[in-house]
């Protein structure tokens, strides 16, 4: 068995890719990874921007549309759905044998509706009506203008990943949204089963702010705590997880079939090249737990990975490390929004940039055909 079925096998955490191109669902090699433990993938703008910018995968297709007058954005949606379509094809066996838990492909929406509730409503809907696939997620930003959204699809029975979580606070909102939307349907006598949600909690990015603020502190006591937030404020997530999914609230839910929201850990590449390669796998393997991977943490994890259940092994001790990050004058709550609001640009620049990009082709692919 390979290190990633072990890490399901043994520790009841699924194993998904944090990447997508066309290229590997045609070649083979995405289904190679889904045999050697892969049980989903997810997807952004950013992803998406490098897999079309990064070859010629998707020229065939994009010279189609444009030539038969498709929009630029238009087009480029199309791209993006052949690809998760084909994806969903591929894990729906994950999904019927896992009975609903694993096998997920997630698509996101635009960038540009993150501070925007209602078209964000509109476009999850839509994302869900277009590919009716009992495996697809949809990812609404965790922004204070998504959490309404997300519960209002919750409501609805749709599939919901929650994406760019990197507070405590909000994350405590997206399982209040989560929690609400289900009671909701058991009032009013619809069914809790089949409807699945994950919360996407950043990791990796929490230690490269929070190690910038302490480089510019400098004190000898706020150094020797660089690379201790981002795993700390997992834990106390994984903590929070624990609490909210538990007692007779959640009892409730569970006797009518509901299933937890469970924790998936996004951006888990290793960005400070001094610190393990693995870092944040090893530190947060755990029960009802998901981590998104890149194919190079999987590669590196595949081969000096360590097993064994760490995101709950000290919640003591984690919330002392954030107290000590508190005590030099480093708030996490304050180090998440800024996070939140460079996630949001981040994505917005790329999916601009691809459009641009694309725009280009067009202008130069009509040009050849003048």
């Amino acid at each position: 068995m390979t290190r990633l079925q072990d890490l399901h096998e043994q520790f009841d955490q699924s194993p998904w890719l944090d990447n997508l191109r066309r290229g590997w669902i045609t070649g083979g090699q995405l289904q190679q990874m889904i045999d050697g433990g892969v049980r989903g993938i997810t997807s952004n703008p950013t992803i998406f921007q490098k897999a079309i910018e990064g070859g010629d995968a998707y020229d065939q297709q994009f010279t189609s549309l444009v030539r038969d007058g498709m929009s630029i954005e238009d087009a480029y949606w199309q791209l993006v759905t052949k690809d998760i379509e084909d994806a969903l094809s591929l894990l729906r066996p994950v999904y019927d044998d896992s009975d609903g838990v694993d096998g997920f492909v997630s698509i996101e929406v635009a960038p540009s509706l993150a501070r925007d509730t209602p078209a964000t409503i509109e476009a999850a809907r839509a994302f869900h009506q277009q590919i009716d696939e009992p495996n697809l997620y949809v990812k609404i930003p965790g922004t204070a203008e998504g959490v309404p959204a997300i519960e209002a699809m919750l409501r609805e029975g749709r599939s919901i990943n929650i994406t760019l979580l990197f507070s405590l606070s909000r994350y405590a909102e997206v399982i209040e949204a989560y929690l609400s939307a289900l009671e909701a349907r058991v009032a009013a006598g619809e069914d809790v089963s089949r409807v699945r949600s994950v919360a996407s909690f950043f990791v990796s990015r929490v230690d490269t702010e929070t190690d910038r603020r302490l480089d510019e502190i400098g004190t000898p006591g706020a150094l020797a705590l660089k690379g201790t937030a981002a795993v700390a404020n997992a834990q106390a997530a994984y903590a929070l997880f624990a609490e909210q999914f538990s007692g007779p609230r959640w009892e409730a839910l569970a006797a009518k079939g509901a299933k937890p929201q469970r924790p998936l850990w996004a951006s888990t590449s290793t960005k400070n090249p001094s610190y393990p390669d693995t870092m944040y796998v090893d530190r947060l393997i755990g029960p009802e737990t998901v981590n998104t991977l890149p194919e190079a943490t999987i590669d590196a994890f595949e081969d000096h990975g360590a097993l064994a259940r760490t995101v709950d092994a000290d919640p003591a001790d984690a919330r002392a490390a954030l107290d000590k990050l508190a005590s030099v004058g480093v708030e996490l709550e304050d180090v998440a929004r800024t996070l939140e609001d460079e996630g949001v640009a981040s994505f917005s620049k790329s999916f601009d940039e691809l459009l641009t990009s694309l725009t280009t082709k067009a202008n130069s692919l009509q040009a050849g055909g003048a």
